[in-house]
């Protein structure tokens, strides 16, 4: 990966003030939604703030502050309570409680499309299947449940089944594997648009440019428009075609890449996805060793917010200001 210091001088002259306001949108909203799922998991909704201290990593709360301060910012959804011995507890509001009832019932009205978007990554890898632990980086991203291991994976027997490592006796980490190849799925979200769904659909080669938009401080046509115009004519392979002919490097492959991280952003319930999960399936999909560099090259089509220890990246056409276009009802 690009070191931190490179990536915010690659970033500099390219900054997006409005998808940084987003980036520290989402950063408050995943620590609150994940003290949530915490409570959620709680047989009776309810733990001490000694408890929680153990989760500070995944809160991403460093020390000296206070999880009891941070509680308090959130009145509506977080309620702290001494009990007799004076140990301090947190819990949720009935407005929380009902904000993750109606949650659990959109969630589950997106449980279809989750489960095609998760069909179509398995499409996209090489052996046809993914590790469980590696889809559970893209859980809360692709608007899938919290427990999705223990029943969801199995209510979609038409599009994907479980299996495990059979090379260590069948004890070994859980895959998830694709179940039937269906055409109509291996058409990428560009394709869509022009030429709609097709069921005998197969994946080649694609001449369709993808959608621009540039920081209004980058001078793009004199810097960049050459390599930007020759990038766009360029042809490239579909994410869902063998890519096992492709030299890692070349022109072709590179772009090819560009398509896989512009379908598997447009998978995502806000087009944003943390860019250390990324670099997970740099493998499984085919994709350069120097992911953050693309991303960075290519910033008319990904903006890397650098804010915080974990760097994001955006689908920028996605985004009116610091707005997502079209709005999943799973994002608050």
């Amino acid at each position: 990966m690009t070191t931190s210091k490179r990536v915010q001088d690659r970033c500099k002259m390219k900054r997006i003030h409005d998808l940084e306001i987003a980036t520290e949108k989402w950063k408050i909203v995943s620590k609150v939604l994940f003290l949530m799922e915490i409570l959620k998991e709680e047989p009776e909704q309810v733990i001490s703030i000694r408890s929680l201290n153990q989760y500070r990593k995944q809160i991403n709360l460093p020390k000296p502050q206070k999880i009891s301060d941070f509680i308090k910012k959130s009145p509506k959804l977080f309620e702290l309570y001494k009990d007799h011995k004076g140990v301090l507890w947190c819990g949720m509001t009935k407005d929380a409680k009902e904000l993750i009832q109606e949650e659990e019932r959109i969630t589950e009205e997106y449980s279809e499309k989750a489960a095609e978007h998760v069909a179509r990554c398995l499409m996209k890898s090489v052996a046809k299947c993914l590790p469980f632990d590696k889809i559970a980086h893209f859980r809360r991203d692709f608007g899938l449940p919290l427990d999705f291991r223990k029943d969801w994976v199995y209510s979609y027997p038409e599009h994907f089944r479980v299996v495990k490592n059979e090379d260590e006796g069948g004890t070994g980490p859980e895959f998830l594997e694709l179940v039937s190849w269906k055409p109509s799925c291996s058409i990428i979200e560009l394709e869509k648009k022009v030429i709609g769904v097709s069921e005998d659909h197969q994946p080649g080669v694609l001449s369709l440019a993808f959608p621009l938009k540039f920081p209004s401080n980058c001078n793009k046509m004199y810097r960049y428009g050459g390599k930007i115009n020759h990038f766009q004519k360029q042809s490239y392979l579909s994410p869902y075609a063998d890519a096992h002919g492709l030299t890692a490097g070349s022109l072709e492959f590179d772009k090819r890449a560009v398509a896989v991280m512009h379908e598997l952003l447009s998978f995502t319930i806000e087009k944003r996805l943390v860019t250390n999960h990324l670099t997970h399936f740099r493998r499984e999909f085919v994709m350069p060793q120097k992911l953050m560099r693309l991303l960075l090259k290519h910033f008319g089509i990904f903006y890397v917010s650098e804010r915080g220890k974990r760097f994001s990246v955006f689908l920028n056409e996605a985004y009116e200001g610091s707005e997502l276009i079209e709005k999943c009802p799973l994002v608050l």
